[in-house]
C-alpha cells in the first residue's frame, strides 16, 4: 500500500499567501508609481528578499507580534514582516510612497491586507494620540530600515513617547550602529549611546552590504537590536532620578567631552553633589555609565542620595 501524499497548496493559495519583492519588482513599482528614491527622505530601497527575512528573524517577529515600521518605502521589509502573520502599522513620510504601499500589499500578499495599515506622517511627529494603534499597554516592536540622517532622533523620540515600545531591530548606517551600541570609554561613546542605555540594552547583530539596496548607498549598514529594561530594571537604574534632568547632564558633559566633569558641569552640578553620588569630578563624561549620570542627577537634589565613599581620582585624568 503506497504512502498517502501530503496535499500541496494550490496556485491560488500560494498567490494569496504572497511573495517578497525582488529587484525587478522594486523598479517596476517605482516606475509605475512615478517614484524615484530621494536623498531628502534618505530613501534606499532593499531589493534582496534574503536581507529582509534576516531582519525579521533577528527581530523575533511572529504572528503574535505587533509591529511598527518606519520608512517602509516600496514594501520590501513590510512584506517580510507580514509574511510571519504579524499585524503592523507602517509610518511613511512621503505621500506618493504611502499611497502606493497598500496596492503593493494587495498585489503581492492579498491575505495580509487586513493586518496592515499605513500612516502618512513624519515619524518624529508620531504620538500615541495620532497613531492609536499603539496607544494601549500592549507591547510592540519597531522593525525598520531607518533613514540614516534621522535614525537616532527617531529611535529616541519613539522610546520617550511609547513606554510600550518593548524592542526594536533597525538597519542604520554602520557608524550610527557603532555609536548606539558603544560602551563607556570607547571613543565613539557619546550622547546617543548613553541616552539609549537609559531605556534598555542595544547591541549590533550584523552587517549589511551595499549591493542589497537600490540605489546603493555610499556607506555601509548594520543591524542593531534593542531590548527595553523591565520596570524593575528601569527603577533600579534611575534611582529616583528624573529622565529630563539626567539627559541635560549628558548633553552638557558631552558638549564639552574633553573637559572634566567639574569643568563641563560647573554651572549645573554643585561640587558637593559629586561626593554624594560617589563620582570623581576629575573624570570625563565619556567614562560614565547611564547609571552614573542618573546618580549624579539625583544627587543634585540635596539629600536625595545617600552619601557613598567618593571614588579616588582617576590616574592620568585631565584637569581643567
Amino acid at each position: 500500500m503506497s504512502e498517502e501524499q501530503e496535499p500541496t497548496a494550490t496556485q491560488d493559495q500560494q498567490d494569496r499567501q504572497g511573495r517578497l519583492l525582488g529587484a525587478a519588482d522594486i523598479r517596476r513599482i517605482a516606475a509605475d508609481a512615478g517614484i524615484s528614491p530621494t536623498k531628502k527622505f534618505g530613501q534606499n530601497f532593499v531589493i534582496d528578499p534574503g536581507t529582509v527575512r534576516r531582519i525579521v528573524r533577528e527581530a523575533d517577529v511572529t504572528a503574535d507580534t505587533h509591529v511598527m515600521e518606519v520608512g517602509p518605502g516600496l514594501g520590501s521589509l513590510t512584506l517580510a514582516i507580514l509574511e510571519t502573520g504579524a499585524a503592523m502599522t507602517a509610518i511613511e513620510i512621503d505621500p506618493p510612497v504611502a499611497e502606493r504601499l497598500p496596492r503593493t500589499i494587495a498585489e503581492f500578499m492579498p491575505d495580509a491586507v487586513d493586518r496592515f495599515r499605513v500612516v502618512n506622517r513624519d515619524a518624529l511627529t508620531v504620538t500615541p494620540n495620532n497613531v492609536p494603534d499603539f496607544n494601549d499597554d500592549a507591547a510592540f516592536t519597531l522593525v525598520a530600515n531607518l533613514p540614516y540622517n534621522v535614525a537616532t532622533p527617531i529611535i529616541l523620540t519613539l522610546l520617550e513617547r511609547f513606554a510600550n515600545l518593548d524592542s526594536f531591530l533597525v538597519m542604520v548606517q554602520k557608524e550610527v550602529a557603532d555609536r548606539l551600541a558603544a560602551e563607556p570609554g570607547n571613543k565613539i561613546y557619546g550622547t546617543p549611546s548613553v541616552k539609549l542605555a537609559w531605556y534598555g540594552k542595544a547591541r549590533r547583530v550584523g552587517n549589511i552590504g551595499r549591493n542589497v539596496f537600490w540605489p546603493a548607498p555610499n556607506v555601509d549598514s548594520a543591524l542593531v537590536r534593542f531590548d527595553r529594561h523591565t520596570p524593575d530594571e528601569q527603577a533600579e537604574l534611575a534611582g529616583g532620578a528624573d529622565r529630563e534632568a539626567t539627559f541635560r547632564l549628558i548633553d552638557e558633559a558631552f558638549g564639552q567631552r574633553r573637559k572634566t566633569l567639574h569643568a563641563a558641569l560647573k554651572k549645573t552640578v554643585p561640587a558637593e553633589a559629586f561626593g554624594r553620588a560617589g563620582i570623581d569630578p576629575t573624570r570625563r563624561g565619556e567614562t560614565l555609565t547611564i547609571a552614573d549620570f542618573a546618580r549624579l542627577a539625583a544627587a543634585c537634589t540635596a539629600g536625595s542620595v545617600a552619601e557613598p565613599t567618593a571614588e579616588p581620582a582617576t590616574s592620568g585624568a585631565d584637569h581643567d
